[in-house]
């Protein structure tokens, strides 16, 4: 992930078009053109070697006769000329180009790729394109593409992967006054792909929101962390084409990679805490509520309409999508009745009557712009001709202005209420032309609020604790493909997981019909028989399943019958024998199905949901990408239909639900620790009251897969370290999101004028919030070490915390650390920052810097231990603190 040198993309001073041309609608006229007109104060500088004068502007006939290097160049040059131009616009000392060039060769299409980048890389020059539409930023005037209209200045961001939808995009923008702080056309991403471009708008003032349409992902990891820290900062709304199978067959086409499937893009999305829309028309409708929408604190939505059908309409609408009408407060309902005509609903929605005048709609949103028990307000209108919506809107306008509470408007119909809809833009109170479509901008900051708490939320510790038996598994693993095995039967899948704490029922393997008899009597009847066959995936297509089987003779009986039964279903499979199981009796159970997959796009992720034979038919799964917590865990779950059953109902107790829970995390570790396992399947995992066990399970292994495949990077188990402090043994170790109550008692720990120096301010609690961001890092970007040990409780205990939050580049890591008041001057600063010093120095980070109060000379004495260095701040009685990490 990098950043570096894009503001030469978005902010260049002076900008060159290479294959500038006269010639009409030809790209390199249409791109000058709209450098020209957009109002742009830099210098433009056309490049082509058949003219003297383009447009009134001096042409150039070569790269070499330019006053300069431009900071941003242009090229809509043939294929064959753009790798000789990249390095020659690099030896310059441009840092930036947009490649604008299509129609590339898809045979030679990835030498091309190679050699862009090849030429590029020397001198650091990005690369936005080919087929790029271009950029536009509107705040400068920069219109640097080749789109058919311009952008009006705002607050959003776009980015889209399809040319086509930028030029729908900005039609509609235009026409309904909606501003873009950058509009890009990624194109065929060689360079500059979604992840460098969300780092880069995330820390960018003037976007306040990002809008995605995305086709792909090529590279999952460097996305999830830039969407993850991005979304936290601000809304990243996403439109993802290719749902279906067809379309994301086009998809591929269109930008010549594979869509992953739908359904691990949607877990992807959600896990980064963005929000995905399904349509152009709700894309184009997040773009009107974010433009105009108020912060927002909750979802309680008040309604103000002039008809009951309106009303009906939006409440339907807000509880088919999961919202919450507000309860009216008893003052508001006094104030209403002092404006409301007798027989009012005195409830919300609250509806005027259809001649309701001016003065009466003023007067009933007052009280509701002040109702504590709501949290926005939507104010629906049907034209009538007893009153004027033009002076509605010009009443209630700046009433609405005068509040920070959150207000969407609905105005049917066409060209009566026109008028009144720019009244409203003008305000900047988001307008819709249906209840619905309201409703749903309302509910899209919902749903984008409920992701990103949920990612906050701050994790219960397991409920069970187990080291997996790392070494056994790998023993396992490694014997089955030096076998050339890939696929492991039900009883070394089931070792497997028993290793990393999860339940299996007793399960051995037996020859033939004798062994089986004898293996019935060892373990007792009655029994579960099953035919063992690496050909065989689902035992029961081919009857390859017999259940309570009591009694020798009748589990004779049903081995010769299954054995005549699979050979004839399946004369090609290769029978090794047959897997005899105890029998588990738990009538009040429910069987699931936990499994792991590899996506093509997001690499393994995690599957649960309803099990049995029937799986394929009911549909009922959620997917999440691992690591997985007891959080994200629920929230699978809570995902699938199922999760209502294993809640409880009538005389069915509910099930262990933290059992559940526990065994997606430790398939999710399972799949961090093994960087071979391609597939799994658990199904059915049978679960109750009393917990879950796993009657059948099948492992599929993948030679020469890394752990780095992981879209999301996993805890670092790696990094660990047993020191000795003071007498006594002591674990370095990254954090992790369940150390958070542990986190909170550190900061306890704390005297006041400790906080102070750590945060800069007072603070007798720590936030939730803030508790969640330090405990749950992106451990691709940022490492917190702890220092902890056994309680005198017998429960571990944090000491200290190091930690540092490297930037995209990879330049530079702001860094932070405290320990416990009553342990500081013993060294254990020392050796946590020791710790965090020799880790960004294996990651090649250039510099540690961070900011310390003057009067901290303890901070001051530690940096100078390490080498370094101490200066004054811009900012009174605060230092900056700075060290270097390249050997000399």
């Amino acid at each position: 992930m990098s950043i570096r040198n894009l503001d030469k993309l978005f902010k260049p001073a002076s900008v060159a078009l290479i294959g500038a041309t006269a010639r009409e609608r030809k790209l390199g006229a249409i791109a000058l053109y709209n450098l020209l007109g957009g109002g742009y104060q830099g210098e433009i500088w056309p490049v082509n070697p058949k003219y003297d004068e383009l447009m009134g502007l001096k042409c150039y006939r070569k790269l070499a006769h330019l006053p300069k290097a431009p900071d941003l160049a242009i090229i809509c040059t043939p294929p064959a000329t753009i790798t000789a131009l990249i390095r020659e616009l690099g030896a310059l000392g441009t840092r930036a180009a947009i490649v604008m060039t299509s129609g590339l060769d898809p045979v030679r299409e990835q030498s091309l790729r190679l050699a862009m980048l090849k030429a590029a890389k020397p001198h650091l020059l990005r690369i936005l394109g080919p087929n790029s539409m271009g950029l536009l930023v509107p705040k400068l005037g920069l219109n640097a593409s080749f789109a058919h209209v311009g952008a009006t200045s705002g607050k959003i961001a776009f980015v889209s992967q399809s040319g086509a939808l930028v030029s729908g995009v900005l039609d509609w923008a235009n026409a309904h006054g909606v501003g873009f702080s950058k509009f890009i056309s990624l194109g065929a991403s060689y360079d500059i792909d979604f992840g460098d471009l969300l780092d880069y708008l995330a820390g960018d003032i003037d976007t306040a929101a990002i809008l995605l349409y995305m086709e792909d992902i090529q590279a999952a990891r460097k996305f999830m962390s830039a969407a993850r820290a991005a979304a936290r900062s601000k809304p990243v709304i996403v439109l993802k084409a290719g749902r279906e199978a067809e379309g994301a067959a086009m998809a591929a086409w269109h930008t010549g990679a594979l869509a992953g499937s739908d359904a691990v893009y949607d877990a992807a999305i959600r896990r980064a805490g963005m929000l995905r829309v399904y349509s152009a028309e709700e894309l184009f409708d997040a773009v009107e509520t974010l433009t105009h929408i108020r912060s927002q604190r909750g979802e309680r939505l008040a309604i103000l309409c002039n008809g009951g059908g309106l009303g009906v309409m939006a409440t339907d609408a807000l509880v088919s999508s999961g919202g919450k009408l507000a309860e009216l407060s008893p003052d508001t309902v006094i104030a209403l009745e002092k404006a409301l005509p007798r027989g009012w609903s005195h409830d919300n929605p609250v509806g005027l009557p259809g001649d309701a005048a001016v003065q009466r709609y003023a007067d009933a949103i007052k009280p509701l712009l002040d109702e504590p028990q709501a949290d926005a307000l939507l104010l629906l209108h049907a034209p009538t001709a007893m009153v004027s919506s033009i002076d509605i809107a010009e009443a209630v306008t700046p009433l609405i202005k005068a509040t920070s509470r959150t207000v969407l408007s609905c105005l049917l119909g066409g060209t009566t209420v026109a008028p009144a809809r720019q009244v409203f833009n003008r305000a900047g109170i988001p307008t819709y032309d249906t209840p619905e479509k309201a409703v749903h901008g309302f509910m899209q900051i919902v749903q984008y609020r409920r992701n990103q708490e949920t990612l906050m939320q701050v994790p219960a510790q397991l409920p069970m604790s187990a080291t997996p038996r790392r070494a056994r598994v790998r023993e396992i693993v490694a014997a089955a493909l030096a076998a050339g095995q890939t696929v492991l039967g039900e009883c070394r899948s089931k070792e497997i997981l028993a290793a990393y704490g999860i339940p299996v029922a007793t399960t051995r393997m037996a020859a033939d019909v004798e062994e089986a008899l004898a293996v019935a009597a060892d373990i007792g009847y009655p029994v579960a028989l099953k035919i063992h066959s690496p050909d065989i995936a689902h035992k029961s297509d081919v009857g390859g399943v017999a259940l309570d089987l009591d009694t020798p003779d009748i589990l004779r009986t049903a081995a010769a019958a299954m054995l005549k039964r699979v050979r004839r279903m399946r004369p090609d499979a290769l029978i090794d024998g047959f897997t005899v199981q105890q029998m588990a009796r738990r009538p009040q159970s429910h069987e699931l199905i936990v499994g792991v997959t590899t996506d093509a796009a997001f690499g393994p992720v995690i599957l649960v949901g309803q099990g049995g034979i029937a799986v394929e038919v009911t549909a009922d799964h959620a997917i999440g990408l691992p690591p997985l917590n007891m959080v994200l865990a629920r929230d699978m779950l809570a995902r699938t239909r199922v999760s209502k059953l294993l809640a409880g109902y009538r005389n069915q107790p509910p099930a262990d639900i933290d059992a559940i829970c526990y065994t997606l995390i430790q398939v999710a570790e399972l799949v961090a620790d093994i960087g071979e396992l391609a597939e799994l399947d658990i199904n059915p995992l049978v679960a109750d009251a009393d917990g879950v066990i796993a009657l059948d399970a099948r492992i599929r292994l993948q030679p020469g897969q890394q752990r780095d495949r992981l879209a999301i990077r996993p805890y670092p188990q790696e990094l660990e370290e047993q020191v000795t402090w003071m007498d006594q043994p002591i674990l370095l170790r990254p954090i992790r999101p369940e150390d958070a109550p542990q986190h909170m008692d550190l900061f306890h720990a704390l005297d006041p004028d400790d906080v102070r120096l750590r945060f800069f301010t007072s603070m007798r609690e720590l936030p939730v919030s803030q508790l969640a961001r330090l405990t749950q890092i992106d451990y691709d970007r940022a490492m917190a070490f702890i220092a902890t040990h056994t309680g005198p409780d017998g429960k571990p205990e944090t000491l200290g915390v190091v930690r540092a939050v490297a930037d995209p580049d990879n330049i530079h890591a702001d860094f932070a650390i405290a320990v416990r008041s009553a342990l500081k001057g013993k060294g254990l600063g020392h050796i946590l920052f020791e710790k965090l010093v020799d880790y960004f120095r294996s990651r090649g980070t250039e510099a540690l810097v961070g900011e310390a109060m003057a009067r901290n000379k303890g901070m001051q004495r530690l940096v100078k231990s390490f080498g370094g260095d101490v200066t004054p701040s811009e900012e009174p009685g605060v230092v900056n603190l700075h060290i270097g990490l390249r050997a000399p």
